[in-house]
């Protein structure tokens, strides 16, 4: 006879006596208790994707983000080494520009994870024309809409006054509940706001007035 304690602790239905040392084994290697304790460890891998990726951002950037309404600028991705563009590079032709490294691909896509896990809604994408901006959006964001004014103007200067006025009127003119991205180039971050900016580095800004304030920046996230 199976006494009532050892149906309870899920005993055979067989008849057959449980030995004490048998007991032991059935609650140590019991199947629910495994699927449970895999179900509680997913949850709080859940739980800490959020934290950690907010741990990457500045707490005020964070904060701006959330709150939407803020211009994202970006430079590129890391590259193949080189300056500027090998001689008669196309704009239609990839492999004729200075492009993306490994290293530079994932940067971009970390960036979009992160983005993506601390709750930061990204709206509108433009990107210069040239294949390392774009690959940099696409990989972090999944999108890119072609926009001359983020071009860079590295060999040529003399439109980059208009391209920047360009610039800064839309970004002036950008309202939330989104935040809207911009990647682009350093000589053209550096006729924005001045300064230097790192491959794969972000500048936060919020439009104001006349002017774009720069709440903080992040990256470049090597």
């Amino acid at each position: 006879m199976i006494a009532a304690s050892d149906r309870c602790l899920g005993g055979p239905r067989d008849g057959r006596a449980v030995r004490p040392g048998e007991r032991r084994a059935r609650a140590r290697f019991d199947p629910s208790r495994r699927d449970a304790l895999a179900t509680l460890a997913g949850a709080a891998a859940l739980l800490a994707g959020p934290t950690d990726a907010a741990a990457a951002l500045p707490p005020a950037v964070l904060a701006a983000l959330r709150e939407g309404g803020c211009v994202l600028l970006l430079r590129h991705a890391r590259t193949d080494p080189g300056v500027g563009d090998p001689p008669g590079f196309r704009l239609d032709a990839c492999g004729t520009q200075r492009n993306l490294s490994a290293e530079g691909r994932a940067q971009a896509e970390r960036l979009g994870a992160t983005l993506r896990e601390a709750g930061v809604a990204i709206g509108p994408v433009r990107s210069s024309r040239w294949c390392r901006c774009l690959d940099t959006a696409r990989l972090a964001f999944g999108r890119a809409e072609p926009w001359p004014a983020l071009d860079s103007f590295f060999d040529e200067r003399s439109d980059a006054g208009a391209r920047t006025d360009a610039v800064r009127r839309w970004a002036l003119g950008v309202r939330g509940p989104d935040n809207v991205a911009l990647v682009t180039h350093q000589v053209n971050v550096t006729a924005l706001l001045g300064g230097w900016i790192e491959m794969g580095e972000t500048i936060v800004l919020r439009p104001g007035g006349d002017a774009l304030a720069t709440i903080g920046r992040f990256g470049p996230g090597g």
